[in-house]
């Protein structure tokens, strides 16, 4: 391995970087450059309400298949991910695998079926056989939770980048970086809307399949594509030998931890079914058919792009080393683009651009999903609480458009206050709570609505409102805000709830509290509802 470039900052540390900063800033924005003409150029074609929430439901099967790829595959797959394999191993791999296995559920739950009943959000499901405006509150407040969760991830994903890709290394400059995202995402709703969202997903997603695949051909070639090599020397180079290929390293260290891995694996299997900046992807397509195929799609894009986070994180375990990567950044968020600084040379020109490409790829990556996720939150309020709650329902679509407008705003700035404290934990934890909060608020109330006809307006506020509230109070409570070197507070300790995950606690009870609320509901479900809700639902038939 060369001079230690990026204990703090490589570029500033690299001669031959510092070179060629010019070039790499002037790639850097080449990428946001093209996204805003993108963005641009959608938001011209930006019309009316279906325009603005679901693309005016144009996309074929292959694009929304391309676009839910690009908005699944975020800061926490290509950043989080690489960091937790390169500095856990085995265990680290595990969110790869808990990703992944998600879209099962998905796929056979809820991608059909919700397109079928719904219209924009997840509310116009559950509207459609209880009272309309308490539902669609819960359901606008658990959307824009779960969806300020998930940014937190990426804008401290966004901090991480660039402060690596600049040499920024003061807590000032990384706030300002935070920032700077927050104003193009929001540029990037208000403009574009679905439309401008979806196309630079799919552009998204085909540059970081290609700079991902760029990045293995280069590892398993510096080990003559030998897996074996490549996996001997990472648990050579980690200073944990056998151990680092191996269950345990991370959650097996003592009963906690176990339980921890337990409650992170129900999360992201669970978690992506009630993702509202995923959900909304199935409105943007024309037939249940398609909807379908953009899910088989998304599966294999998304699966081969896990396959090569072994390479990814491996790769930075052998090639890097986890001391560099730490002294980089503590929670591991650098080490997909360090790797790709050491494979094309560290000192050399090759290099720091292919840093510069990944590193502005993987920043293209956050501003799409943090654009969805800011599309989805900002359209719940504007179409559920706005539209239906405040209004009850005499809104305009000019109106409600530009309600969306004004919350993405507002959404934009709580995101970067929060991401600014948010910027030096791992985002793939990040990630998960958010996947946690959803599983706990929203799945519930899904299957519920679609599949039990005795499902009350009570037992979905009970299962949204008591899901939302445990696991964001376990969450507060936990070792991820306070208590250890690596939270968010690290000087305090008020972490009484042991785990770093709630989903072991809070989804069982968001499923009990719905079937509970049901059951102690003096309400009589209208049966005739559910029995067209259910034909809707199955067959298409009389669906938007």
């Amino acid at each position: 391995m060369s001079t230690p470039l990026a204990l703090t900052a490589p570029l500033a540390a690299s001669g031959a970087a510092s070179e060629h900063r010019p070039l790499i800033i002037t790639l850097f924005g080449l990428f946001v450059v093209a996204t805003l003409i993108i963005t641009v150029w959608a938001g011209r074609q930006t019309r009316s309400a279906a325009d603005f929430y679901a693309g005016g439901r144009q996309f074929t099967g292959f694009q929304n298949g391309l676009a839910i790829s690009g908005d699944y595959m975020s800061a926490a797959s290509f950043l989080g991910i690489a960091g937790a394999i390169a500095l856990f191993g085995y265990d680290g791999f595990l969110y790869s695998i808990g990703f992944l296995v998600a879209w099962l559920v998905a796929l056979l739950l809820v991608a059909e079926p919700l397109r079928n009943s719904g219209r924009y959000t997840m509310g116009d499901v559950l509207a459609y056989r209880m009272r309309q405006r308490p539902v669609r509150t819960a359901a606008g407040t658990s959307t824009i939770v779960v969806s300020i969760f998930y940014l937190l991830a990426q804008m401290a994903g966004a901090g991480v980048l660039v402060s690596l890709l600049l040499g920024i290394t003061s807590d000032a400059g990384k706030i300002a970086i935070v920032a700077l995202v927050g104003v193009l995402m929001i540029v990037y709703v208000t403009i574009g809307g679905m439309k401008g969202t979806t196309w630079v997903q799919m552009v998204k997603a085909v540059l970081l399949i290609a700079g991902t695949l760029l990045i293995t051909f280069l590892v398993l070639m510096k080990y003559g594509f030998n897996i074996s090599e490549l996996l001997g020397k990472a648990a050579e180079n980690s200073g944990k030998g056998a151990a680092f290929l191996e269950p345990g390293l991370k959650y097996g260290v003592s009963a906690t931890s176990k339980l921890d891995f337990i409650s992170l694996g129900i999360a992201l299997v669970l978690g992506t079914a009630g993702l509202p900046h995923i959900l909304i992807r199935f409105y943007t397509v024309p037939t249940a058919k398609a909807a379908r195929k953009s899910v088989n799609w998304a599966i294999g894009i998304i699966g081969a792009f896990y396959l090569m986070t072994i390479a990814l994180g491996f790769g930075a375990a052998a090639i890097v080393g986890p001391a560099e990567i730490t002294a980089s950044n503590k929670a591991g968020n650098t080490a997909a683009p360090l790797l790709a600084l050491h494979v094309g040379g560290a000192d050399s020109a090759g290099g720091a651009i292919l840093l510069a490409v990944i590193s502005a790829v993987a920043f293209a990556t956050i501003l799409a999903v943090v654009a969805g996720l800011t599309l989805a939150s900002s359209s719940s309020f504007a179409h559920d609480i706005y539209a239906n709650v405040i209004r009850r329902g005499r809104a305009t679509e000019q109106e409600e458009v530009r309600a969306a407008r004004w919350a993405t705003v507002l959404i934009g700035v709580v995101s970067i206050a929060l991401g600014a404290l948010a910027r030096d934990l791992n985002v793939a934890g990040l990630v998960a709570l958010a996947f946690a909060v959803a599983a706990s608020a929203n799945l519930p109330t899904i299957l519920y609505s679609l599949f039990w006809k005795r499902f009350t307006t009570r037992g979905a506020l009970w299962s949204i409102y008591g899901g939302l509230t445990t696991s964001v109070v376990l969450v507060l409570f936990s070792p991820v805000v306070s208590g250890k070197a690596g939270s968010m507070f690290p000087a305090v300790d008020f972490a009484w709830f042991p785990l770093e995950n709630p989903g072991l606690v809070s989804i069982p009870l968001g499923f009990l509290l719905g079937w509970l609320g049901s059951l102690l509901s003096k309400e009589r479900p209208d049966e005739g509802k559910y029995a067209e809700l259910e034909v809707k639902s199955l067959t298409g038939v009389g669906a938007h």
